[in-house]
């Protein structure tokens, strides 16, 4: 069957590579889907009501027009792995955003992240954004998720 023993860090990090969003870090209770890139999945079109419909309408169409921030990936350029809650810095030092998951990619052979930031800093191949890890600045690439898709 091709299975084999893992932990659940291993699993982290294919959930990782493949930009899926883990409850507690890229989704909370002040997390709407539309922030997570998951506004797909809602499907306002289905007959009958449910509870919080209002309020995900409400956000889908906030989120048409201006979202507060945006899910993206990070790629090291060196070596350092940023963690949960390092900031993701703009080239002049301001905040940008916050990494909500980060490990070493094996199938990449870099460090990666997902972070929220600032929808102008979200399109792949920006630059000048950096994490700030521990109190240096690690240049990063903004790249599309998810990092790995395998081929079919």
């Amino acid at each position: 069957m091709g299975l084999v023993p893992c932990g659940l860090s291993c699993r982290d990090t294919l959930r990782l590579e493949a930009g899926m969003p883990l409850y507690g870090n890229e989704l909370t209770t002040d997390t709407t889907p539309f922030d997570a890139g998951l506004g797909r999945v809602v499907k306002f079109d289905k007959p009958g009501d449910f509870v919080g419909r209002q309020a995900l309408e409400a956000a889908s169409r906030e989120a048409d027009t201006v979202s507060p921030r945006t899910l993206v990936g990070l790629v090291a350029e060196g070596r350092r792995v940023p963690r949960a809650g390092y900031a993701v810095v703009a080239a002049d030092g301001s905040r940008i955003g916050q990494v909500t998951s980060g490990a070493p990619s094996p199938t990449l052979g870099k460090p990666i992240a997902m972070a929220y930031v600032d929808p102008e800093y979200a399109k792949p191949g920006t630059e000048g954004v950096s994490v700030d890890i521990r109190g240096t600045r690690e240049p990063y690439e903004v790249v599309a998720l998810p990092f790995y898709r395998r081929e079919r």
